[in-house]
């Protein structure tokens, strides 16, 4: 992700107890408390499924109560009543996040049936491993694929802490990663829920493969993609989505189950059915499935936690100020973004690692483009490459750079940190911390080096943070959240032209 003003990431600001409350409640389902236990009730108490003791992962819908209720409990319902721990992974249907798994950094979900506690410490194991989990609010704020199973689970089993986790657009290798994290850390008393929809069909998701006998051709489509499950072989599931185009949208979520299971788990359909059969509709119809699995987790050892990218030496640095001029001139000769090699630069180990960056641009020591990351992404050498052409030809406050300009240019890069919350402003460093500020939808982001050069203290810099935000000057002073991240900040050394 790259911005001028804004950043989708933060987090809740960190407090002795700190809620995220449902936003499905009165949409994907009752709101009403007593209406809503009475209506989970109704579907356990009308499924025959059996219980069984084995239950380490379940394949739950996340449609509204409506449409995908039932299908969910007759699962749910052949759980035991006690679990320590339950993992969820839900698809992220809102935010973009590529090779990413976000966990929220907060102490409780609630929804109208009460609050439930989260794993924080778990959530902090995973957080080591920064390299794939990261705590994105802003996935977690309106998406409903994790939080739509919690009402159900509430009901039935006992007593047991959350760990929602949205999984991005990943790649495999990310998936199989992530796999391999949450394999050491889950235990004989975890259950882990993989919430996904199955086929998608329809003009409302692009998606009109065959346009007769549509309900016989659905079961098919999906019951093929389960019998691929049910071999427990994450390469072959992920072939079978590529060739079809089945939209199946908590695959990643599923990739990621079936590479933590043991080759003797077993898998075992508990009901199907869709939309279109429930509205005798089948313009548009999602598939639902439920399905348990069995055996035990046997942990594993997990990755090396990631470490923090190494300081860039003076040389490094000199080199990626040279490759961002050599990439604004290359681009805007050719129209094409240049490798390191097109350029002659050399690239050390320390610019492979994933770090996020800004390139900003000044003439005549007025800004003139400044375009960043504030997630580490992809390797540092890419981010420069890729925010020195936004800079110069896609912020929209200015006109794209001329090749007649470059040479006038004076070029900083700033290499993050990882970002992360802080519980209040008053933990915010000027001169030292960036600034991520998040209200609402609104959010905003300062580099460390914008305050000291504005002259603006904390209460200065919050107050242009939140006009930034597009916020009232004082909507910082109450219900605003923070994040600080520090920056390697270098400079090409200045000209004649520059002022002084």
């Amino acid at each position: 992700m790259s911005t001028t003003d804004s950043s989708q990431p933060t987090h809740p600001v960190r407090a002795h107890k700190s809620v995220h409350s449902s936003s499905l409640a009165g949409t994907w389902y009752t709101g009403n408390a007593r209406d809503l236990r009475s209506q989970i009730l109704s579907f356990l108490d009308s499924a025959d499924t059996a219980v069984r003791e084995d239950i380490i992962a379940l394949i739950l819908p996340h449609a509204g109560y409506a449409y995908s209720g039932r299908c969910a409990a007759r699962a749910v319902k052949a759980l035991k009543k006690s679990y320590k721990r339950v993992i969820t992974l839900g698809p992220s249907h809102r935010v973009a996040m590529p090779e990413v798994l976000s966990v929220p950094r907060v102490s409780h979900y609630e929804t109208p049936l009460g609050l439930v506690p989260l794993d924080t410490n778990l959530i902090e194991t995973l957080l080591t491993h920064d390299s794939v989990f990261k705590s994105l609010p802003a996935a977690h704020k309106d998406e409903h694929s994790v939080q739509i199973e919690l009402p159900v689970l509430q009901v039935h089993l006992d007593q047991f802490d959350f760990v929602p986790i949205v999984v991005g657009q990943c790649s495999e290798a990310t998936l199989v990663k992530a796999a391999k994290i949450l394999k050491s850390v889950v235990d004989p008393d975890t259950l882990v829920v993989v919430s996904s929809d199955f086929t998608h069909y329809g003009p409302r998701f692009d998606y009109v493969p065959f346009t007769d006998h549509i309900c016989e051709q659905l079961k098919t489509l999906d019951m093929d993609a389960f019998d691929i499950i049910t071999t427990l072989n994450t390469r072959a599931f992920l072939t079978y989505i590529e060739e079809t185009g089945a939209t199946i949208c908590g695959q990643a979520g599923i990739a990621i189950l079936l590479s933590m299971l043991e080759a003797t788990s077993q898998t075992h359909l508990i009901d199907y059915t869709t939309s279109g059969a429930l509205t005798e509709d089948f313009t548009n119809s999602v598939s639902y499935v439920s399905a348990c699995f069995t055996g035990q987790w046997t942990p594993g050892p997990a990755p090396t936690p990631s470490s923090p990218p190494p300081a860039l030496t003076d040389r490094e640095r000199h080199t990626l100020l040279s490759l961002a001029r050599k990439t604004i001139a290359y681009y805007l000769r050719h129209h094409a973004e240049p490798t390191p090699r097109d350029l002659g630069i050399e690239i050390t180990e320390a610019m492979t690692h994933k770090r996020a960056a800004f390139v900003t641009l000044k003439k005549q020591g007025r800004l003139r483009g400044c375009i960043g990351d504030i997630l580490p992404r992809v390797p540092l050498v890419q981010s420069v490459i890729n925010n020195a052409i936004h800079a110069a030809t896609h912020d929209s406050r200015f006109d794209p750079v001329t090749p007649s300009e470059v040479q006038d240019l004076h070029i900083d890069i700033s290499a993050l940190t990882v970002p992360r919350p802080v519980s209040s402003y008053q933990d915010i460093r000027i001169g030292k911390d960036g600034v991520i500020l998040q209200k609402g939808a609104r959010s905003a982001v300062f580099l460390p080096q914008v305050a000291p050069e504005q002259g603006w203290d904390i209460v200065q810099t919050l107050t242009h943070l939140s006009l930034k935000a597009g916020l009232s000057s004082n909507a910082w002073q109450e219900n605003a959240e923070f994040l600080v991240f520090q920056a390697e900040v270098f400079a090409e050394p200045p000209t004649a032209k520059d002022p002084e």
